[in-house]
């Protein structure tokens, strides 16, 4: 496997600390592959998390969006008091205990999770406050100046 040093450019930048902690992270193979999932953008500032939780009920699982974290648990609950008296003799399907971890990006935030066909969606949006939004600044000539007020230019004289 392919190994990244970032460490040269933890000591040349300041500030980027958390972008190269999340390279490291990516770059490890610590992860689990389950269970798969897909990242979609749904629109210019709209995005969908798709998880395959198959045998999962709605009541096993959980999300919790906490600071730039989004965490996706699914615990199967026993076995209702043994209601299922059959003998599995091959068990394809996995029904572990999971969670998934997805950091996400200032100003994103979850809108709606939906459980459909054995693929949990959660619907995700990019909300960036007008304070954080680019604005375009009018550049004025010489001639455009704001004038100064002489009344006051004679008082600093006097």
């Amino acid at each position: 496997m392919r190994t990244f040093d970032l460490s040269p450019f933890y000591r040349s930048t300041v500030g980027f600390d958390r972008l190269f902690s999340l390279l490291d992270q990516a770059a490890s193979d610590g992860s689990p592959g389950y269970p798969p999932y897909n990242i979609e953008r749904t629109g210019e500032n709209a995005y969908r998390i798709s998880v395959a939780v198959s045998g999962f009920s709605q009541d096993e699982l959980s999300i919790v969006a906490k600071e730039n974290t989004l965490t996706i648990r699914g615990e199967k609950s026993a076995n209702e008091n043994g209601k299922d008296k059959s003998e599995v003799l091959y068990r394809g399907i996995a029904a572990r205990a999971f969670e998934r971890i997805f950091q996400l990006a200032d100003f994103v935030a979850v809108k709606n999770a939906s459980l459909e066909n054995g693929l949990l969606h959660v619907d995700l949006v990019r909300e960036i406050p007008e304070a954080k939004k680019p604005r375009s600044i009018p550049i004025s000539t010489s001639a455009q100046a704001a004038p100064v007020i002489e009344g006051s230019a004679e008082k600093a004289a006097a």
